[in-house]
């Protein structure tokens, strides 16, 4: 099996539970505390492609920052919501799983089994 990174906030119970839910499967995944090692643009832009999401479907709509950062601006750019991600990586969903060239967002945190 490929290497298998999480991206995680500790704080986020659905973040938690996917960890678990790997280290249960026998799985040590690499921890990515995205929000204190923000990724590089071309890491998030890597994420999405494995995802096979635009950047909007992975931004976090009821945080704060969606508005204040300007995100619900709809005739921003992907690349625009990108770097707004970036500069405010709160805003990224999580927990995503990635391994090899697929990923997969941990909610429901069962949804990750189906790329391991």
């Amino acid at each position: 099996m490929s290497q298998v990174t999480i991206f995680h906030n500790p704080r986020c119970s659905k973040s938690r539970e996917t960890l678990a839910l790997l280290t249960d499967k026998g799985i040590e995944p690499t921890i990515v505390e995205y929000l204190k090692n923000v990724p590089s643009k071309d890491e998030l832009k890597a994420v999405l492609s494995a995802l096979q999401i635009s950047p909007r479907d992975l931004l976090r709509k009821k945080e704060a920052e969606y508005k204040t950062a300007g995100a619900d601006d709809l005739s921003l750019s992907d690349e625009a919501i990108i770097d707004i991600m970036l500069a405010n990586p709160k805003l990224i969903e999580r927990p995503i799983v990635v391994t090899g060239n697929k990923a997969r967002i941990g909610r429901p945190p069962e949804s990750v089994l189906e790329i391991l």
